[in-house]
């Protein structure tokens, strides 16, 4: 199926139900990358766990968005506005007029702003990132650092480093200039934006889930900012429930650890079984 760019991408779907668009990828990584995924705490099969942990009792719609913006980069047009459209052309290609999201952290952050832009969906589950009071302006120094450095790579690339899991500052960028760039216009089109404002547009169900321990403290090369995820949801939770957030708050459990399936789905599946 195509996307806004005119790439395309494919889709799988498994189980039977209501439906459950999740951006990840159903295929397990394998060799060196799952090595590198392990080692920073990350699960080389998430989407095919996440997968398995509903496709009993939803039909689950699995699409590797980041893998393909990744492998297709978008340097100029990866907006909201243009991923939400991306996100609804994958619903339509599987045949679901109404279908509830999960993603986590960019993909989470999509989810809110697809659903600020259509009615289709039946359920928000926003992880990794705060509905209110999210780390915007972090979020794009990190990616301008990030997409500085891939340009000054391409002049002199860097000397190979010892990469330290969990150690932002022992990492060097291997991503392309046009792989960066995708990001920081993501950021920058939500540069103004307001999710405070935004929250009475919002009618879906919907459920933010964080780890309790999620803040990244960059050091200058990333540009020196700390992303809070945590801590907008602490702070904010009784005001998130009065705007019509349901919260879980997983204790002690940072950004890598709270998107792992054995810790979201004793949240995610229980919670979409009751409003869907």
């Amino acid at each position: 199926m195509e996307l806004h760019d005119g790439s395309t991408i494919q889709f799988e779907a498994h189980g039977d139900g209501p439906v459950v668009l999740l951006p990840v990828d159903p295929a397990p990584a394998q060799g060196p990358k799952a090595d590198a995924m392990r080692a920073w705490g990350a699960d080389p099969a998430l989407g095919q766990s996440l997968i398995d942990g509903l496709r009993d009792r939803f039909r689950v719609v699995a699409v590797d968005y980041e893998g393909h913006v990744m492998a297709h980069p978008k340097p100029g047009t990866l907006t909201p506005g243009n991923a939400a459209l991306d996100l609804l052309a994958v619903a339509d290609a599987a045949g679901a007029d109404r279908f509830a999201y999960y993603g986590y952290s960019w993909l989470g952050l999509l989810g809110q702003q697809l659903a600020l832009r259509t009615d289709r969906l039946s359920a928000l589950v926003m992880g990794g990132y705060p509905p209110v009071g999210g780390p915007y302006p972090a979020m794009l120094a990190v990616t301008r650092a990030a997409h500085a450095a891939s340009l000054a790579a391409v002049a002199n690339p860097p000397a190979p480093t010892e990469t330290v899991p969990g150690d932002w500052s022992t990492v060097s960028v291997t991503t392309t200039v046009d792989q960066t760039r995708q990001f920081v216009t993501l950021y920058e089109a939500l540069r103004d934006f307001d999710d405070r404002a935004a929250q009475p547009s919002l009618s879906c169900p919907r459920l933010c889930v964080v780890g309790s321990a999620d803040t990244i403290s960059y050091d200058e090369q990333w540009g020196g900012v700390t992303v809070d995820i945590a801590g907008p949801v602490r702070r904010e939770r009784a005001a998130l429930e009065a705007l019509g957030w349901d919260v879980a708050v997983l204790d002690g459990l940072d950004h890598m650890q709270a998107m792992q399936a054995a810790a979201v789905l004793p949240v995610l599946r229980p919670w979409l079984e009751s409003r869907l």
